[in-house]
């Protein structure tokens, strides 16, 4: 699962998940079992279908694996073990040239130096430099490894078109770097919100309209994604991951419109100076984050240097097809989907151990993909829909496998129609519930809740909103390609809010995440997961009509999805 709330850098630094956070009464991490009591618990005997799917993580996060980071030897072994289990389970090869492995052309980009800003206030006038650390920390742009503009700079207050507002009202933006926020309103729903409060989705927006930059202003706030200009600039040169285009570029979704950097409060009082908008008063309006500000163009213009560098990382995604049965509908293709990375070698814990093993998040994911592919083949009926079962890298990187599959995908983009995302299903408890994620938006959910009453539980709403899960993991990458998408959790009725609470606390992204921890992973409700996954995918893929994005839903509108009428 991907710290979409934290920047990656950041990330590495914070000791728990905000979601974890407020968990003070949660059991301290337990010591390791002696040898003989784990290798009792290891090789415990148990039926043969929870035996399968424990053998899985067993082996992918075993120690020899070193967390499966991606672009590392190890996470390729996991990838051809994948393969390999694809393979048994009499799925089709759907990957580069007739084999079960896509090619991933991961990226490592940070910024070549410390980049440049400065501001002319009138034609002729003298540039005035802004100070590195001080004022502004670069952007780094992989479309363009030596880049630089010179702009106007216009303010549009978050950044936001949509839900009822429009930062941009009033101003043409065409040409000009657009400067605004972090975040979004209070008020907007959790999914919402957290997808317009990106870089990402704000820098779309700006592209739109013609903006040839942005740039990110402090704000006073800090919290859901928010961080002080120090944080963040005592990290600017961390790199992050990405994906190179077939022509060696990096691949930036708005390259139009790229990312030049960010000013502190200091950098953007020098860039408000002279203007009818004052800073001081912008500044304590956004402390509100419901403030509506009026869209202004700042004196002068604001003259940006970049320089990129980037490292090839390459990997894998796995994929493997289960041909559909009906001659029209075979064409459409079903999604199924979990991450095979997680995030490698690390710190020491209190007990010596460095190896983040990646159970939960998301070996047993991978597990029950494989597992669930084979009841397709087990139960003796093809599905009508073709299912393609896909098992991507680079999540915990910022969902970059997938983010490459959904835009290069090896089958006809046109004819993906659903995801159904496994990621860090926590199955250590009897799960009375489940929690669809994204259900509310498209016809799945109903799906789901039917899927779920099949084997006798109920499905609950996000618990947890504020974590914005919808948009942490890969499924939100079909998302934005327009294709209908949920992930599934076991909900936190009876035990589970406690047990989520202890391995969020205690073994999220952390060496204590392994096959024996505590709480102990239960087999039998991963076989039960497993069960209500298979339902949900073959139910879509035997459905009359397609999944469909709910009348007039965000995100379905925003990625031109299909819609209900």
């Amino acid at each position: 699962m991907f710290r979409y709330t934290v920047p990656l850098a950041l990330a590495a630094l914070l000791a728990l998940p905000a979601a974890a956070q407020d968990h003070a009464a949660v059991p301290p991490l337990a010591a390791p079992l002696p040898a003989p009591e784990k290798n009792a618990i290891i090789n415990a005997e148990l039926p043969a279908d929870q035996a399968a799917m424990k053998a899985h993580v067993m082996f992918l996060a075993s120690d020899p694996m070193k967390g499966r980071e991606a672009g590392t030897n190890e996470f390729d072994i996991a990838a051809q073990y994948v393969a390999s289990q694809f393979y048994a389970a009499g799925l089709r090869p759907a990957g580069d040239e007739g084999s079960f492995l896509q090619k991933v052309p991961l990226i490592s980009i940070k910024p070549a130096g410390k980049g440049s800003m400065a501001l002319t206030r009138r034609k002729g006038a003298p540039a005035i430099d802004l100070v590195f650390g001080e004022d502004y920390y670069p952007g780094a742009n992989a479309a363009q490894l030596d880049y630089s503009v010179t702009a106007p700079v216009v303010f549009v207050g978050y950044g936001i078109v949509g839900l009822g507002r429009d930062d941009y009202k009033g101003v043409d933006v065409k040409g000009k770097i657009v400067a605004f926020f972090p975040g979004a309103p209070g008020d907007y729903p959790p999914e919402e919100r957290a997808h317009l409060s990106g870089g990402p989705a704000k820098a779309a927006i700006a592209m739109q309209r013609g903006a040839v930059g942005y740039i990110t202003l402090e704000s006073p706030r800090t919290g859901r994604g928010i961080y002080p200009f120090a944080a963040l600039a005592g990290l600017w040169d961390r790199p992050r991951v990405g994906w190179a285009n077939a022509d060696g570029t990096g691949h930036v979704a708005s390259a139009a419109t790229p990312a030049l950097g960010m000013l502190s409060k200091a950098g953007a009082a020098k860039l408000f100076a002279g203007s009818k908008a004052k800073w001081d008063q912008v500044l304590k309006m956004a402390e509100d984050d419901k403030a509506v500000f009026k869209a202004v163009q700042l004196p002068g213009t604001l003259t940006v240097g970049l320089k990129t560098a980037f490292t090839p990382l390459p990997s894998y995604n796995v994929a493997g097809l289960l041909k559909g049965s009906d001659p029209v509908l075979s064409k459409e293709i079903v999604v199924l989907s979990a991450h095979l990375d997680h995030i490698g070698i690390g710190k020491a814990n209190a007990f010596g151990d460095t190896i983040n093993n990646g159970a939960m998040d998301n070996a047993v994911g991978i597990a029950s993909l494989i597992e669930e592919a084979k009841r397709f083949k087990a139960s003796g009926k093809a599905p009508r829909r073709s299912i393609l079962f896909l098992a991507v890298t680079a999540e915990e990187k910022g969902l970059v496998g997938a983010d490459y599959y959904a835009n290069n995908p090896t089958l006809p983009k046109g004819d993906l129609v659903a995801n159904v995302n496994l990621d860090m299903p926590i199955i250590n408890y009897k799960f009375e519930d489940i929690v669809p994620f994204g259900a509310a938006h498209s016809t799945i959910g109903d799906i789901a809740t039917k899927a779920a009453a099949e084997i006798g539980v109920t499905v609950s709403p996000d618990s947890r909103p504020d974590e914005a899960f919808f948009v942490r993991s890969d499924h939100y990458r079909f998302v934005q390609q327009g294709v209908p998408s949920i992930f599934l959790w076991p909900g936190e009725k009876g035990p589970g809010k406690a047990a989520v609470d202890a391995f969020l606390a205690n073994n999220y992204h952390k060496p204590s995440d392994e096959l024996v921890q505590t709480p102990a992973i239960d087999w039998e409700s991963g076989v039960r997961f497993v069960d209500v996954n298979y339902r949900i995918a073959r139910a879509i893929a035997d459905g009359d009509e397609k999944p469909m994005w709910k009348k007039g839903d965000f995100f379905g509108t925003v990625f031109g999805g299909a819609m209900v009428k």
